[in-house]
């Protein structure tokens, strides 16, 4: 198998990759969520199905606070998940509502979800958490400056907000106490930040 590299990661170098869609059906629409099944044909000429969900969109939020010895500590929600049957520990995340402006939306979740607002914001990167079922995709932010104030929680949503030390935060994503992705991507990012290995362009909150 070659190894990919840039010469070779070029657009025009997908073609013997690419599959093509030739029809479309959608076998469920949900209350944000729709299943489509569509007939593709593949890069060697054969044609098969492809069953994939049609996401709006999220966002997910790194938010650091600051101790009062100086160090960091990260907000965090616990919430029950019931596909998995499990109350799992993440970071702050929610969808996108249409084509909502996705710092807005990261704002708008972290307020929402934990009462805390930030005087400081900066894009990580995406993360699509389900490449072969789904075309969710999460924006991935950071946010410093935190200021407390009341959760605004959806009607049915219930979650428990508290901080870790990043010690505790790795710690946990090491001995699988935190095994969810997108969170485990944040702290992929987190370490890196924190040893200047991927640093972050900071912007004032509008």
């Amino acid at each position: 198998m070659p190894t990919l590299t840039t010469e070779n990661a070029s657009p025009e170098s997908d073609t013997g990759l690419r599959e093509l869609r030739q029809s479309s059906d959608k076998i469920l629409s949900g209350r944000f969520l729709q299943v489509f099944s569509d007939q593709v044909t593949l890069p060697d000429g054969k044609n098969t199905f492809r069953e994939y969900i049609v996401h709006p969109g999220a966002v997910m939020v790194i938010p650091l606070l600051t101790d009062d010895q100086g160090s960091t500590r990260i907000v965090l929600e616990r919430q029950f998940r019931y596909p998995v049957g499990e109350v799992m520990i993440e970071l702050p995340a929610g969808k996108r509502d249409g084509q909502e402006d996705l710092l807005l939306c990261a704002q708008r979740e972290l307020r929402e979800e934990t009462g805390y607002t930030a005087t400081q914001w900066a894009h990580a990167g995406v993360l699509h958490p389900c490449i072969s079922y789904s075309t969710e995709y999460i924006d991935i932010w950071f946010a410093q400056g935190l200021q407390a104030g009341p959760a605004q929680l959806d009607a049915g949503e219930f979650l428990e907000v508290f901080s870790a030390s990043t010690d505790e935060f790795f710690a946990w994503c090491r001995d699988g106490r935190i095994t969810d992705a997108k969170t485990l991507t944040g702290a992929l990012w987190l370490q890196n930040y924190l040893s200047g290995a991927w640093p972050l362009q900071w912007r004032d909150a509008a």
